[in-house]
């Protein structure tokens, strides 16, 4: 295992800077997972700590070495990619154990290696086929046994789930995680899919436009997104966000019908300042026209089985409400919302930034829409 260090570390092509002041520490045995949407930097991020591309400021720190000038082998890192990178005309086991080849390690203390490596991934019973006879939860079992076998002090994962089918990503997810957890190494995993991010991460460190974010552990994130970018990204449907201007006066967010939402102070608001509420479709309900903070109309409902999500129209601004219950409504029929005061996010209309606070004052909670 070993600690990572990355010190204001930057990537530069010509005169375009893709990926800037990344300060980021990754502990020993952490399992840190970088999300982002394409181009936002989070795989040169990745293939600069591997050595695949040079890092152009800053330093890269693995187990207490400054590494920028190392060769990848001697970086003492692993890395799995998203197309697998088997040898095709190799066995599994071949495959599996052709870094112990090269390393002149004895056959028979390879071949021991190779089976218990196998074995740790449930490719026992497959060490004789070769990677076209394997299917593609198979063939990421075997590129991930031929990291393992190495011991590394880092494990690289570069979107290595992306061309799996939805089930079987999900039951890869859990066999990383337990991989992960029975061997202990530090781990950093690369995807744009924020569910394989929540769901295997340690701690998430969100990046946008080669800079990051926000970092911090899965509930952190999704409970006080630190921007407007982070809280449109974590969370699927995404958070709702209402644009207003606070009002000292009223104290509170004035929205664009002139309705205000009380909220309680925020440090450094000043009156007049341009914000968006945002709400998350899971923490709003529907209550009858009239009796929430807001009135809206019907605009799609979409059943999800265990959920539905109902798509509605406030003024010219949709809002997403997603609720376990089954009310009869129809595009076009009148209704209000509610959310708890608690659960409301502030950020700053220009800078993106979150804003600290309490929620929305108003704690009267209207009854639940039944028809």
């Amino acid at each position: 295992m070993a600690e990572i260090h990355i010190r204001n570390a930057a990537k530069t092509y010509g005169k375009t800077t893709i990926m800037q002041g990344i300060d980021l520490h990754v502990a020993n045995g952490e399992f840190v997972v970088i999300l982002g949407p394409s181009g936002c930097g989070k795989s040169s991020l990745l293939r600069m700590i591997a050595g695949l591309e040079d890092i152009s400021e800053g330093e890269i720190d693995i187990g207490g070495t400054v590494v920028n000038a190392l060769e990848p082998r001697e970086r003492g890192c692993a890395m799995v990619f998203q197309n697998y990178a088997l040898y095709p005309h190799m066995t599994v086991a071949e495959n599996i154990g052709y870094a112990l080849k090269v390393a002149r390690v004895p056959k028979a203390e390879r071949q021991a290696r190779v089976a218990a490596t196998a074995a740790s991934v449930g490719l026992a019973d497959l060490l004789d086929r070769r990677p076209g006879q394997l299917s593609g939860g198979q063939r990421q079992r075997v590129a991930m046994a031929r990291a393992i076998i190495r011991e590394p002090k880092v494990f690289l994962f570069d979107e290595p789930l992306s061309n799996l089918d939805a089930k079987l990503r999900v039951q890869m997810r859990h066999e990383i995680r337990k991989i992960h957890n029975r061997i202990g190494a530090t781990s950093i995993f690369v995807t744009h899919d924020q569910h394989e991010g929540m769901t295997l991460a340690d701690r998430l460190v969100v990046m946008n436009k080669g800079t990051i974010e926000q970092v911090g552990t899965p509930a952190e994130v999704y409970d006080r997104p630190a921007s407007l970018y982070v809280a449109g990204f974590i969370g699927s449907p995404a958070m709702n966000f209402l644009p207003g201007r606070y009002d000292a006066a009223r104290r509170g967010v004035v929205l664009e019908d002139g309705r205000c939402l009380p909220i309680s102070s925020v440090h450094g608001l000043a009156d007049g300042q341009l914000v968006h509420l945002g709400i998350r479709p899971e923490h709003a309900r529907l209550v009858p026209q009239g009796q929430g903070l807001f009135d809206a109309r019907v605009d799609l409902i979409e059943e999800l089985g265990a959920a539905r999500l109902c798509n509605l129209m406030f003024e010219d601004i949709p809002f997403c409400v997603l609720t376990d219950d089954r009310p009869d409504l129809r595009a076009g029929a009148a209704v209000a919302v509610q959310f708890p005061p608690e659960k409301a996010h502030i950020f700053d209309a220009v800078t993106g930034r979150r804003l600290d606070q309490s929620g929305v004052r108003d704690s009267r909670m209207a009854p639940s829409l039944t028809v």
